[in-house]
C-alpha cells in the first residue's frame, strides 16, 4: 500500500510562508507528478512528506496513518534526489545494499535484492565499478536502485533528472515511467520541466506561490486549465490570452491557424486578423509569432504544420485571417480564474 494524504499542510520558516494549506489526495499505486516555477514550494512539499522537514500545521497521511510527527526512517518512503548522493569510494553493489546492510538483513537476502535491482535497471554488468566510472545516466540508476531494493510504500522523487543532458533526460524519462509499470508502486516526481510533467505522470499538481492551483490528468490540465497561471506555465508555447473585458480569452497555438484550414465542425469559426512578425521553422512545425489586430501590444503566436504552410506563403509584415475553433476558445474572469461566461 501506499497512499498518500495531506490534509491543510502548511509550511512557514519564520514569517515566510512557503506552503499555504495544501490539501491532496495520491492513490496507491498513482504516478503523480509536482510542477511549477523555481521557488514555489514543490520540493519543500516533497520534503514535508518525506518527513525532511517538518509540518507547521496539518497533516501528513500514509495509508491512512498520521504520519505527521513520524521520523524519515518510520514513513517506509524512499527519496531519489537531484544529486546522486552516492558514496564514491563504494562500488555500485555496496552503494545500492548500503541501507540493507545499516538495516541488518542477512547476506544472502541483501544479495537477492540488489541482484534484482540491478538487473531491473539494466546494472548488472557495472555492479563492481565506482561511481566515477559510470555515466551520469548511470549514476542516477544506482541511486534508484539504492531506493528499490528497500521495498518503499512510495518513491519520491526530486528532479532528479535536472543534471542530465537533454538526450539523457529523455531517455531517463521512459526508463522511470516503465519502472512504475514493472513496479505499480506509488511515486511522486518533482520538477520544473512542464514537458516532463505532461509525459510522465497520471495525475499532475501544478504548484504556484506554495498552493496547488490545479491538479487532474495532463489532458484535463492543458485542455482545461483552472486559471490563467496554469494556463500560460503548461504548454510550450503557452496558451495565447488576449485581455477584453476586464477579463482574458484564451486559445493554444496550435488552434489559431489560417482561417482556410480549419473545419469548424459546424461549431463555429472566431476569426481575427493577424498581422505576422516572425517566422520559425522547427521541422515537424512552424511557429509564428505575431500581434491580432486591436491588440498590437500583446504578442500572439501559432503553431502550423509546415506541410500545409509553406514558407513564402507567410512572411513578417502581412496580415492574414487567422482563426479558432469556438470551441477551443477559454475564458478567464479578471481575477484569473476559468469561467465559462464569455
Amino acid at each position: 500500500m501506499g497512499s498518500i494524504q495531506l490534509k491543510d499542510v502548511r509550511k512557514a520558516f519564520g514569517a515566510v510562508s512557503i506552503i499555504n494549506g495544501v490539501n491532496l489526495d495520491i492513490s496507491d499505486g498513482e504516478f503523480a507528478v509536482f510542477v511549477g516555477p523555481s521557488g514555489c514550494g514543490k520540493s519543500t512539499l516533497l520534503r514535508l512528506i518525506a518527513g525532511l522537514e517538518d509540518v507547521t500545521s496539518g497533516q501528513v497521511m500514509i495509508d491512512a496513518k498520521d504520519m505527521t510527527n513520524v521520523g524519515p526512517s518510520k514513513r517506509g518512503l524512499a527519496m531519489v534526489f537531484q544529486s546522486y548522493a552516492l558514496y564514491p569510494h563504494m562500488s555500485v553493489r555496496n552503494n545500492i545494499a548500503f541501507a540493507l546492510k545499516m538495516a541488518g538483513q542477512s547476506a544472502d537476502a541483501i544479495e537477492q535484492k540488489v541482484k534484482k535491482a540491478a538487473s531491473t535497471l539494466n546494472l548488472t554488468d557495472y555492479l563492481d565499478r565506482k561511481p566515477r566510472q559510470l555515466s551520469g545516466g548511470q549514476r542516477q540508476r544506482v541511486a534508484i536502485g539504492r531506493a528499490i531494493v528497500r521495498e518503499p510504500k512510495a518513491f519520491l522523487f526530486d528532479e532528479p533528472l535536472s543534471n542530465l543532458d537533454a538526450a539523457l533526460r529523455v531517455q531517463m524519462r521512459l526508463e522511470i515511467a516503465q519502472l512504475h509499470e514493472s513496479l505499480t508502486t506509488t511515486m511522486i516526481y518533482v520538477t520544473h520541466d512542464q514537458v516532463e510533467a505532461m509525459g510522465m505522470g497520471d495525475r499532475i499538481a501544478v504548484i504556484d506561490r506554495g498552493r496547488v492551483r490545479q491538479i487532474g490528468t495532463p489532458t484535463e490540465i492543458y485542455d482545461d486549465p483552472a486559471d490563467r497561471f496554469v494556463a500560460t506555465f503548461v504548454g510550450s508555447p503557452p496558451m495565447n490570452l488576449l485581455a477584453r473585458d476586464g477579463g482574458s480569452l484564451g486559445f493554444r497555438p496550435e488552434n489559431f491557424l489560417p482561417k482556410d484550414m480549419i473545419d469548424d465542425g459546424n461549431g463555429g469559426i472566431s476569426e481575427f486578423s493577424f498581422r505576422v512578425d516572425r517566422s520559425e521553422y522547427l521541422g515537424s512545425e512552424r511557429i509564428v509569432y505575431g500581434a491580432i489586430e486591436g491588440f498590437d501590444t500583446q504578442v500572439i503566436t501559432a503553431k502550423l504544420p509546415p506541410a500545409h504552410v509553406a514558407e513564402e506563403s507567410i512572411r513578417p509584415g502581412e496580415w492574414h485571417a487567422f482563426g479558432v475553433k469556438k470551441n477551443a476558445l477559454r475564458y478567464f474572469d479578471r481575477d484569473g480564474k476559468r469561467t465559462s461566461y464569455h
